[in-house]
């Protein structure tokens, strides 16, 4: 899977912790291909994340490691790491019953404003409920959080 070359340390925790909650992550599958926006998603039923590494390069501009310093990928990296920030984070909602783990309205007054336009599209196009949307939304910036949160909710 090329998206690891990508990942931080902290971010390759989090992704062992979702293999040991019995989650497989998955890597430019036919639903990244049917919507070229995403840069990830969760399948709910299946416990399946997929990481749409072809979407976020083309997105990003991406350019290849060999040819180009790590600053010109930047936008890559974060890309790939808070994509699988966000979908860990509808894992651990999962294992709280379906629902979210903080307040809505503290969580709400976290969201940055440039994040809206993301939160509208999660919200329309897929089904994600606004309150889970939003807290993945925050949480895909807070890597230390994530992995503290699937440690203490999902294993």
């Amino acid at each position: 899977m090329e998206f690891i070359i990508f990942l931080s340390k902290l971010d390759k925790e989090i992704l062992e912790l979702l293999k040991k909650t019995n989650y497989l992550v998955e890597e430019n599958k036919i639903e990244c291909l049917l919507n070229k926006e995403i840069k990830g998603l969760h399948n709910f039923k299946e416990n399946i994340i997929v990481i749409c590494t072809e979407n976020a390069k083309r997105k990003t501009k991406y350019r290849g490691i060999k040819t180009h310093s790590n600053k010109d990928n930047f936008k890559m990296e974060r890309a790939i790491r808070k994509a699988l920030r966000h979908e860990a984070t509808h894992v651990v909602q999962k294992c709280n019953g379906n629902k979210i783990i903080g307040d809505l309205k503290n969580l709400e007054s976290k969201l940055h404003q440039s994040k809206r336009k993301a939160l509208e599209f999660s919200t329309s196009k897929f089904s994600g409920t606004y309150s889970k949307e939003v807290e993945a939304y925050i949480l895909e910036d807070k890597p230390k959080k994530v992995k503290e949160m699937l440690k203490k909710y999902c294993l």
